[in-house]
């Protein structure tokens, strides 16, 4: 693996807030609205923006909080927005792998200007691993908005731009990485709760994700008629997406770039499926990669990189003992998480890298083969010279030209 294909976000490079204290005061007003705790956050203020301004409290006085997911919870006017561009960090209301009410952290960009009548189509993006403890949630990050691939180009189409942090990443829950259910239902709760902005979010959805994410918006579009059947999932588009886990931990465990996923997919796995029975890490790790998967697992690819590739660089060739493709009950919880055995309804852009070497070219090949034999609707692209981290960037040209005739931004007419 070339060091230009290094995991996802290391790429992007936007530096983790450096703790400033409106960050903090958001982190805590995240941590309160996820455990509902009484009273108010001494010391911190949020920007009068029309939009969940004032301190953040909960108490006695308060009404019961709703468990309605896509609710919005806060949200707070972001500065530094490219002119002509309004964005907001947001925590809203999703549900878990055991539909418990969780607090999810993310982002809202949308055109600075009146919406059209019929309102605005919103793309709901699935971001690339950036890690997958708490403070690794792309909201957090000193330049938010740059994690999300073609934003700009996006919201000046007339789009409304939202993006998840997942569970458990930006604000306190549980793990969510590489957990399908999980990660879906935060992308399409993230769409439902734009429309509580003022912004002309309408009900109609294009869903799109890169690596990680296009993991997450596969498994969005799968769930979304019994979960969110008040969407109209109009198109999913995914680049270089994570799709047959098997092959991907199969290859990841070979390198040191990949190995940091596949801890993060273990140590996640281990959390989230802990009573159903526990999947031990010390059934299919070594004895040194079962002690170093909790300390990768809180490492981000923001700032952390240098520290993330030193450690697992120790453990390669010597991280698995046992194969978990054939290991249970951890081969059922790689198949219960790999996205994509049935037709979608909506129509499916694929783009991939011809020189990606972390999502292999095909692997996504065989995974369109698959889809188009089922009867989806599928348009791919196979790009030249192009790895892993460059791939969602090259492919935006005809990703916009697919959405305006697929997913376009106003109605016509």
């Amino acid at each position: 693996m070339t060091r230009t294909d290094r995991l996802n976000l290391s790429l992007l490079r936007p530096a983790l807030a450096d703790r400033r204290p409106k960050v903090a005061c958001w982190m805590a007003a995240a941590a309160v609205a996820s455990t509902l705790a009484v009273g108010s956050l001494g010391g911190c203020s949020f920007g009068d923006d029309g939009q969940g301004a004032g301190e953040l409290t909960a108490g006695p006085s308060s009404p019961p909080p709703s468990e309605t997911p896509g609710e919005l919870v806060r949200s707070e006017r972001l500065e530094g927005a490219a002119e002509g561009i309004a964005a907001w960090r947001v925590l809203y209301r999703s549900t878990d792998l055991d539909g418990n009410d969780i607090v999810v952290s993310g982002l809202v960009a949308a055109p600075d200007e009146p919406s059209p009548p019929g309102g605005r189509t919103v793309v709901s993006w699935g971001h690339p691993t950036t890690g997958a403890a708490e403070r690794c949630g792309p909201s957090l990050s000193a330049e938010p908005l740059s994690t999300i691939a073609g934003v700009e180009e996006l919201v000046r189409a007339g789009y409304v731009v939202v993006a998840t942090d997942y569970a458990g990443m930006g604000a306190p829950g549980p793990d969510s990485y590489l957990v399908g259910e999980t990660e879906g239902r935060n992308v399409l709760d993230a769409a439902r709760a734009a429309r509580e902005l003022d912004i002309g979010a309408s009900d109609r959805v294009a869903l799109w994700g890169y690596s990680q994410g296009g993991h997450a918006v596969l498994f969005a579009a799968q769930q979304a008629e019994p979960y969110a059947p008040e969407l109209e999932v109009q198109a999913v588009a995914v680049a270089a997406p994570a799709i047959d886990l098997a092959a991907l931990l199969d290859t990841a465990v070979a390198d040191p770039s990949g190995l940091r996923l596949a801890a993060y997919t273990l140590d996640s796995y281990a959390s989230v499926y802990a009573a159903s029975p526990a999947p031990e890490l010390q059934t299919i790790l070594t004895p040194d990669a079962a002690a170093a998967v909790p300390r990768l697992a809180e490492l981000c690819a923001f700032d952390q990189d240098t520290e993330l590739d030193d450690l697992s660089r120790t453990l390669v060739g010597r991280f698995l003992a046992a194969d978990p493709r054939s290991t249970e009950p951890w081969a059922s919880l790689i198949a219960e998480n790999t996205p994509g055995t049935a037709e979608f309804d909506a129509p499916l852009f694929v783009a991939q890298g011809a020189a990606d070497t972390l999502i292999r070219p095909e692997l996504t090949q065989a995974f369109v083969d698959l889809q188009r034999g089922l009867g989806t609707d599928v348009t791919s692209e196979v790009i030249d010279d192009t790895d892993h981290g460059r791939i969602p960037y090259r492919a935006l040209p005809s990703l916009l030209s697919w959405l305006e005739g697929t997913a376009p931004a106003a109605p016509a007419g």
